[in-house]
């Protein structure tokens, strides 16, 4: 039993030959991965001075989070993500439910995946949960917004995910 578990351990920590390996495409739709594909290097190229480039391309998207997830800090683009479904929801009761539910996740002290946001920002955001509205998130996702233009792009662009990409 040990043996197999050396054997178990082994293959999980063996190294992809190369970061593209672990690029998994995010999708909300399973039916569009097929259309997920690599970027041309233009495109590429433009995800190094513009994150919102880098969020709209499904591919670029994928590579940001799997070199978060490479780091173990894929919160805040998880709660990015989050925040743009939740502004799609157009049911009230649904609202106020994905409401609390990103509260609890993300947003309340010691949530299992709290994003670093300072008081003012978590304050103004308890205060807008009160009646919950499609800009509920709007301040604290754009604190995020600048904290992952500010640190995670830079280090993704400076990455060998990123750098596989445009070689």
């Amino acid at each position: 039993m040990a043996k197999e578990i050396k054997i178990k351990l082994g293959i999980l920590l063996q190294k992809p030959d190369s970061a593209l390996d672990l690029i998994i495409p995010y999708n909300e739709k399973p039916e569009k991965l097929a259309k997920t594909q690599k970027p041309s290097l233009d495109e590429a190229l433009q995800w190094r001075d513009s994150l919102d480039k880098l969020l709209q391309n499904n591919y670029g998207l994928a590579s940001f989070k799997s070199f978060l997830k490479s780091e173990f800090s894929e919160e805040n683009l998880e709660f990015w993500i989050v925040c743009e479904d939740y502004k799609k929801i157009k049911s009230p009761v649904k609202m106020a439910e994905k409401a609390k539910q990103i509260y609890e996740e993300f947003i309340q002290t010691e949530a299992p995946k709290e994003v670093n946001i300072d008081h003012f920002t978590k304050d103004i955001t308890m205060k807008n949960l009160v009646e919950p509205s499609l800009s509920s998130f709007d301040v604290a996702q754009k604190r995020i917004h600048a904290l992952m233009e500010k640190d995670s792009l830079p280090r993704f662009v400076r990455s060998e995910f990123y750098q596989e990409l445009i070689k």
